[in-house]
């Protein structure tokens, strides 16, 4: 950026002195062409006519002629990005604007993407669009001012991922915590390769490594990158690929940001450890990778356990597992000697529940007998209150009962008429009888018993 500014500088002293030169030209020449004109003038009374297309076309090639290359600073704004793949956008500061258009061909090699606000600088040509008589400038390189066109680049595609979710947690894939086989897609003569072969033969010998080669630099990189890690997901029996290289520049690890390659890691079938550079590189490919190791060779130590620790680690295991087993046991034997003590012999068991039986029979029947003797007793008092209360028990005593033919009670002699039969019925027997005599009004003393 500093030569740039330096070459922006001597530019624009140059342009000055050219401009002073051209311009004290322009202005001999001008009076001298007045003054022909004039005489011509005089000579000739019919002046020369422009059609708008040769004006254009000769305003066009009066300001290509007078600026071939210039290098212009300024803030876009009405950015456009057309469907043809063309950008169309305008230049201004605090006192002017100027319409600008990137073709194509030229913002292709862009390694960000233009936005409204952005401070650039551009070097283009200053020419016209004829059909509308619109000058602009026709731009072929274009910088950003302040932050390195790579960290606009970056931060402009990590927040373009992070807003599709591409770094979501829940997204990721977790690492086996014993592969077996590990795939390696990297440069095949880099120091990062021997870096990792080192450690995952040291840790664990019997670990089935597979190295895809891969560009690790350079304009080819994201492509090769990317099929190493196709390959890589259809070798047999892999369980965990690593994909990095090993430190540089911000440029020389500019192919791990690449936007295709981020999307190939992120749906990639199975697990990935990005290891690119050192601690403080931090990448794309790191942020969409299941797993981010700091340097290659701790993604080598992330990915295998130690083996001697694994050892360690399993006959710790073992003990305690022992340990506990046998602490079941000795529970469990204490468990049946208690119940071994509180288990009483079923014939026993048996016995005392027949007589257990016989005991309730007897109680049973006994309690039957007391409750229908008890219902007996009540019975006849019962029966022989209702025997006194019967009437043949007065008949009985020397009464009787009269009842008309019909069978209705005589209770008064009015009821009774001369003549009329009824039937007397005694204690053992009943008579019939005709009414020859009614006595009204005899009352019970007239009558002796």
């Amino acid at each position: 950026m500093k030569q740039i500014s330096m070459d922006l500088n001597t530019l624009e002293a140059e342009t000055l002195e050219t401009n002073t030169l051209e311009t004290n030209t322009l202005e001999a020449e001008t009076l001298e062409t007045k003054e022909n004109t004039w005489e011509e003038e005089e000579e000739e009374s019919d002046p020369q006519v422009f059609t708008v297309s040769r004006l254009n076309n000769t305003i066009r090639n009066m300001l290509e002629g007078e600026f071939p290359l210039i290098w212009i600073q300024g803030e876009i704004f009405n950015f456009k990005a057309h469907s043809s793949g063309h950008h169309y956008f305008s230049l201004k500061d605090k006192k002017a604007q100027v319409n600008a258009v990137m073709f194509r061909s030229y913002n292709r090699q862009l390694k960000f993407s233009p936005e409204n606000g952005m401070e650039v600088l551009i070097r283009g040509k200053v020419t016209v669009y004829e059909p509308r008589g619109n000058y602009q400038i026709f731009c072929e390189i274009m910088e950003p001012l302040g932050s390195g066109v790579l960290q606009i680049a970056f931060d402009q595609l990590k927040s373009k991922l992070e807003k599709e979710g591409l770094y979501d947690l829940e997204k990721k894939q977790s690492i086996p915590a014993f592969p077996q086989h590990v795939a390696l897609v990297t440069s095949p003569t880099g120091a990062a390769i021997r870096d990792m072969l080192n450690v995952l033969g040291r840790r664990f010998k019997n670990l089935k490594v597979t190295v895809v080669p891969a560009l690790v630099q350079g304009d080819q990189s994201p492509k090769s990158l990317i099929q190493g890690l196709l390959s890589a997901n259809q070798l047999p029996d892999v369980d965990v690929i690593i994909i990095g290289r090993g430190g540089g520049s911000m440029k020389d690890l500019w192919c791990f940001n690449d936007e295709a390659l981020a999307r190939a890691i992120a749906s990639s079938a199975l697990p990935v450890i990005s290891a690119v550079g050192h601690e403080v590189d931090v990448t794309i490919a790191d942020l969409v990778a299941d797993l981010r190791a700091p340097t290659p060779s701790a993604a080598a130590e992330l990915v295998v356990k130690n083996a001697e620790e694994v050892s360690k680690t399993v006959m710790v295991l073992r003990h305690r597992l022992k340990l506990a087993i046998d602490n079941q046991l000795k529970f469990f034997i204490q468990q049946l000697e208690n119940f071994n003590r509180h288990l009483v012999d079923p014939q026993r068991k048996l016995r005392n529940l027949i007589q257990r039986c016989d005991e309730l029979n007897e109680r049973l029947v006994t309690s039957v007998n007391n409750f229908l003797q008890t219902q007996t007793m009540k019975l006849n008092l019962l029966m022989e209150f209702l025997e006194s209360l019967s009437p043949l028990k007065v008949v009985g005593r020397g009464y009787s009962i009269v009842k008309t033919l019909d069978g209705q009670l005589v209770r008064s002699a009015s009821q009774l008429d001369l003549g009329d039969k009824v039937s007397i019925r005694l204690y053992q027997d009943e008579v019939l009888a005709k009414i020859e005599k009614i006595k009204k009004g005899v009352k019970g003393s007239d009558y002796e018993l």
